[in-house]
């Protein structure tokens, strides 16, 4: 059953280049590559063409301390889809919410703890470095821009100098958008289903939102309650 989910999150420096490992279950967490169902990155300057681990690695470097060296969106995806369709989607997403920015994205599908009901959700990590077409070296892309004179500077950030009121308009943009191309994918591919980015409230539903339970409580539930739980879960009721 379709949902919406929406997180924004950011990487401090220093840990890029093992968030990047881990969404796409590389190195140390190869053993949780049973739930990867594909990878993609873009974007990336010369020195990184073909290697999105070593712009990761450079940011972690020469990102300034107290910058942000990655944004990401985690997202869910509609388990009506099938994995090309998923895949489709998420290329939609990227031209969406990212653009011409460095980005490495990963969609995993792991079952579900309760019911087995398939989780699939894309995490989209992307740099706030803004591509010029001026050649630099991995030290000089993270520097700090030169409106002056660019070739003496860093690639400009997207991000920094809004209020508190922009920020809020931009997060709510993107919660719109982000719903009207899954449902676009949705209706295209035949399906009824439909995700509302708005709140529970918002939608002038009484139901209370449905609280994460966490492996240990998952774990000491009984398989009636699982049971009950799911179903709930299926016809859209929460717990």
């Amino acid at each position: 059953m379709a949902s919406f989910h929406h997180r924004i999150k950011s990487g401090k420096k220093g840990t890029a280049r093992e968030h990047a490992a881990y969404i796409e279950r590389h190195g140390r967490y190869e053993s949780r590559g049973e739930d990867l169902i594909y990878t993609s990155y873009g974007n990336m300057p010369a020195w990184a063409a073909n290697n999105p681990y070593l712009f990761w690695r450079m940011a972690d470097r020469h990102e300034r301390a107290n910058g942000a060296v990655y944004r990401e969106h985690e997202i869910a995806l509609p388990n009506e889809l099938t994995i090309d369709q998923l895949i489709a989607l998420a290329e939609r997403l990227v031209r969406e919410l990212v653009g011409n920015k460095p980005y490495q994205y990963a969609i995993h599908a792991p079952d579900g703890s309760i019911g087995a009901i398939p989780n699939p959700h894309v995490h989209l990590m992307y740099s706030d470095r803004m591509p010029d077409g001026i050649e630099r070296s991995p030290e000089r892309t993270f520097s700090r821009y030169n409106a002056k004179q660019p070739k003496l500077g860093g690639c400009r950030k997207d991000s920094g100098g809004l209020s508190p009121l922009e920020l809020r308009a931009n997060v709510l943009y993107t919660r719109k958008a982000i719903a009207n191309l899954q449902n676009e994918a949705l209706a295209e591919n035949g399906h009824e289903a439909r995700v509302d980015h708005r709140s529970l409230r918002e939608q002038g539903k009484q139901r209370h939102p449905e609280h994460h339970l966490g492996q240990v409580r998952i774990r000491g539930m009984s398989a009636d309650e699982r049971a009950t739980y799911a179903e709930a879960r299926l016809l859209g009721h929460g717990i």
